[in-house]
C-alpha cells in the first residue's frame, strides 16, 4: 500500500519495501532493532519507507546479505551517523575477517581432497591414515605405539599441566564460551550482537589484516 510521507513524498509501507528486495517484513524490524536501519517514518502503526529510506536498505541488504558482514558492523556502514574514515576502517576490518575464513576454507578443501587419495572402503583402515593423525592432529606429538597407549600418556599428560583455561595456546574445548584471540593469546570479550568475534579488538584484527597484506603499520 502506498501512502504520502509526512514530508509530502510518496512512501511505502514495508510489506513493499520487503518485497522490493525479496526480503520477509520481520527481516526489516528486526534490522531496525539493531540499528542496522533508522527507525522509519509512520501512519499511525504503519513504517513508512521513502526513496531515501528504500536507499539506504538497499545498503543494507549489500552489506548484511551480498557482503556477508554482521548486523553490528552493518549498522556502522548504514547508519549515516559515521564519517567516512570509521565505514571504510568497518570494512576493511571485514575484509580481513573473510580473508581470514577464505585461507581456513581453502586449507580445509585441500585436505579434503588429500584424504580422496584414500582407496579403501573404510577410512579408518587406510595405511595412510597413521601419518595424517600424527601430522595433523596432537597425536604427533608424542611417538606411541598405538593410539591407547598415547591416550593414556596424555591424560597423564593433562593431569599434571596448569588448568586448560588457563593456557593461552587456543580455545578451551570444554568452555567454548571462551574463545582466544589469536593475535595476543588474550580472552575475546563476547559480542553484543550479531557474529562472535575473531580478535579481541580492532587494533589485533588490524595487525591481522597488514600481516596478510605484508604492509607494516604506520604512525
Amino acid at each position: 500500500m502506498s501512502s504520502t510521507s509526512p514530508s509530502g513524498g510518496t512512501a511505502v509501507g514495508i510489506g513493499e519495501a520487503a518485497a522490493l528486495y525479496d526480503l520477509a517484513p520481520s527481516t526489516l524490524r528486526w534490522w531496525e532493532r539493531q540499528g542496522v536501519l533508522t527507525p522509519s517514518d509512520r501512519n499511525g502503526a504503519q513504517r513508512l519507507y521513502r526513496e531515501d529510506d528504500l536507499r539506504r536498505l538497499g545498503l543494507a541488504y549489500l552489506c548484511r546479505v551480498v557482503g556477508m558482514m554482521p548486523l553490528e558492523g552493518t549498522a556502522v556502514v548504514t547508519s549515516g551517523r559515521t564519517d567516512v574514515a570509521t565505514w571504510r576502517n568497518t570494512i576493511r576490518e571485514e575484509i580481513a575477517r573473510l580473508e581470514e575464513r577464505i585461507e581456513r576454507a581453502s586449507a580445509a578443501r585441500d585436505y579434503l581432497r588429500h584424504l580422496l587419495q584414500c582407496e579403501d572402503d573404510d577410512i579408518t583402515r587406510c595405511s595412510l591414515l597413521d601419518a595424517e593423525l600424527a601430522t595433523h592432529t596432537p597425536v604427533g606429538r608424542a611417538r606411541h605405539p598405538d593410539l591407547v597407549t598415547a591416550a593414556r600418556a596424555a591424560r597423564r599428560s593433562r593431569a599434571a599441566a596448569p588448568p586448560r583455561d588457563e593456557k593461552r595456546d587456543g580455545p578451551c574445548d570444554e568452555n567454548p564460551a571462551v574463545r582466544v584471540c589469536p593475535g595476543c593469546g588474550r580472552p575475546i570479550p563476547p559480542a553484543t550482537r550479531g557474529r562472535p568475534r575473531a580478535y579481541c579488538s580492532h587494533a589485533c584484527r588490524q595487525r591481522a589484516y597488514r600481516t596478510r597484506r605484508g604492509t607494516a603499520p604506520t604512525g
